[in-house]
């Protein structure tokens, strides 16, 4: 068969065999009159082509960590291995559904078990729930706990109160006051937790001291023995929030420290997805203490099976509809086996050493509050540049420039105009070095630039107060909004 290029006057396929007119879909059997539609819905009419150049257009315009360092200080942005994804993705572990009778799902009920085996480990903690779906539901899952125990102990109307350091993760006394307890905050000396401040503050009123080691400044809390002890003696629970932990891993843990419950984030120390509203995991380790408080259900072995026990008459109960995330745990399965119980050691040191590294860097162009060796992450303060008019946040928008993603800024609150760095394990030496590279450029550049920046983004400064407020969330926001601003618009010209 041959081929010829048709002449333009020619007829065309459609000339000669039209299609049919769409036809309306008929009305659904049974459907009331009042409950039927009386105009056509109105759906944004776009071609397929011009939908995948929008997407495609938002993830150029989206910066992950694919796209270089993502140094968000207390977050642990690192690589999520695509061999894990693909095993999340597999048929057997995509399609399970929560409603499953167990004999159905006993690979997984097994995964699932190994896993909280495996974190027991890690933790140092003995009981395991993977139910949180992230890391302040298992902040606020704890502390439920906490004050389970002590209600069950009759001590609940006086124990009221939970202690804070002042470099706590905001989520800390949100998730306190959420579970009914009041908040008093506790002063750092040097970065860590004044320990005379502590004693001078635990009472019988404590329930529960809320600590992460290292703490927020990068630093280790190296009299954490003496802040269990304090707290225990008091009659408190020593609680630990896990967002850290990537700077311990398989160094030292939790329960060696004297906590009697901590959250894990499987997002930051085990490299599943991070960000974007979920799913996530914040699972929940408990000692010998708060284990039986635990929600249900729990993975029980018996034999060669595997089964879910809802016989826990102590637990919290079901805080979670289904047990877990399971692609996340699987996930993080994965990751861990793969490193094996020396590798996750070398984790923590290479995180130690970038952070290090890097803080040896940035520290020639802005001060460093704490002039110490640190753990994950570290700290410097942009508190020079306000001499010429410069804050925190113009830098971190300069840095977007370069296309790497600025510092978390303004936290911890101890550290004037503060900037927090970490760029985890996954990070090269190359990266670093490109890294502060670029943060010397932004820091030495222009007030007149820097106040302008960003400049080479699809977007430029935006109203957080206006967006927080007034946000467009759907199609029929946007041409709401967009119809208010033209109708308030004055005219060019008359009509």
């Amino acid at each position: 068969m041959t081929y010829r290029q048709a002449r333009w006057d020619e007829p065309s396929v459609w000339d000669l065999a039209p299609l049919p007119p769409a036809e309306a879909a008929p009305p659904v059997p049974g459907l009331p009159e009042r409950m039927r539609r009386k105009e056509r819905v109105r759906w944004p009419e776009l071609s397929e082509l011009q939908v995948l150049r929008h997407y495609t257009r938002l993830s150029q315009m989206n910066f992950g960590i694919e796209s270089g360092p993502y140094a968000l200080g207390s977050c642990t942005m690192k690589y999520n291995p695509r061999v894990s994804e693909v095993l999340a993705r597999r048929k057997g572990a995509a399609e399970l559904h929560p409603n499953q009778p167990e004999a159905t799902v006993q690979g997984a009920l097994e995964i699932l078990w190994r896993l909280e085996r495996l974190l027991a480990k890690v933790t140092g903690l003995p009981e395991i729930s993977l139910q949180p779906a992230a890391g302040a539901h298992g902040e606020y899952a704890a502390l439920l706990m906490v004050r389970a125990y002590f209600l069950e102990r009759g001590e609940l109307h006086r124990r009221t109160e939970v202690l804070l350091p002042d470099t706590a993760h905001g989520t800390n006394p949100a998730s306190a006051a959420m579970a009914g307890f009041t908040t008093r905050e506790i002063a750092s000396k040097d970065g860590c937790v004044d320990l005379a401040a502590l004693k001078a503050a635990v009472s019988d009123r404590t329930a529960c001291f809320m600590l992460t080691n290292p703490n927020t400044a990068g630093l280790f809390e190296s009299q954490i023995l003496e802040i269990a002890e304090t707290v225990h003696d008091a009659g408190g629970m020593l609680y630990y929030d896990g967002a850290n932990l990537n700077a311990i891993l398989g160094i030292t843990h939790p329960g060696r420290m004297g906590f009697d419950v901590a959250h894990l984030n499987l997002h930051k120390t085990f490299a599943t997805p991070h960000g974007g509203g979920g799913p996530g995991a914040g699972v929940l380790g408990a000692g010998e203490k708060l284990g039986p408080y635990l929600p249900i259900p729990r993975i029980v072995k018996n034999g060669r099976k595997f089964r879910l026990d809802y016989d826990r008459p102590k637990s919290i109960g079901k805080i979670k509809s289904s047990y877990g995330n399971f692609g996340l745990d699987l996930r993080a399965y994965a990751f861990a086996i793969s490193h094996g119980e020396a590798g996750l050691q070398h984790v923590a040191r290479r995180a130690v050493l970038n952070s290090n590294y890097l803080a040896q860097r940035l520290g020639k162009s802005l001060p460093r509050p704490f002039q110490t060796l640190v753990k994950h992450e570290f700290l410097l303060s942009g508190t020079p540049l306000k001499a010429h008019g410069v804050r925190t946040l113009d830098l971190a928008k300069r840095l977007l420039d370069e296309g790497i993603h600025a510092p978390t800024i303004y936290f911890p609150a101890i550290v004037d105009e503060a900037l927090m760095f970490e760029l985890p394990e996954t990070e090269s030496r190359r990266d670093l070095d490109e890294y502060a590279a670029a943060f010397e450029r932004a820091v030495h550049d222009t007030p007149e630039h820097l106040h302008a920046a960003p400049q080479n983004l699809a977007v430029k400064r935006v109203d957080e107060v206006r967006a927080a407020r007034e946000p467009t969330l759907s199609w029929k926001d946007l041409r709401r909004r967009t119809a208010n601003h033209e109708k308030a618009a004055p005219m060019s010209s008359p009509p």
